[in-house]
């Protein structure tokens, strides 16, 4: 499988924060119901709920700072290279452009 795109990696951080969420909402609603086995399981819940977050809040951090070096290289390289980066945007836009005047 290819690498996802950056919509598809956003869309399942936010899938990813909304069932976190229902979650925790389901733990806090059955906390009043009794019995060793639904107490065992509310706390292996929390347990896997924490460190879930603890991954989300990790992988979040990653795509920053993944972020961050991209724009900062492009930043060096179009500073580097004006000409050849206007040379680049300047054929690309002439692409799109006639892409969307086929339409």
């Amino acid at each position: 499988m290819s690498e996802l795109s950056a919509i598809q990696k956003e869309k399942l951080m936010n899938d990813l924060k909304l069932v976190l969420a229902d979650a925790e909402a389901l733990l806090a609603a059955t906390a009043d119901d009794a019995g060793e086995e639904v107490n065992r399981l509310r706390g292996r819940v929390a347990a896997t709920l924490s460190q879930a977050k603890t991954g989300l809040i990790e992988a979040q951090a990653a795509v920053v700072d993944k972020a961050k070096v991209a724009a900062k290289v492009t930043d060096e390289y179009v500073h580097d290279n004006p000409w050849k980066s206007i040379g680049i945007a300047a054929g690309a836009g002439l692409l799109v452009g006639l892409l969307i005047g086929r339409r």
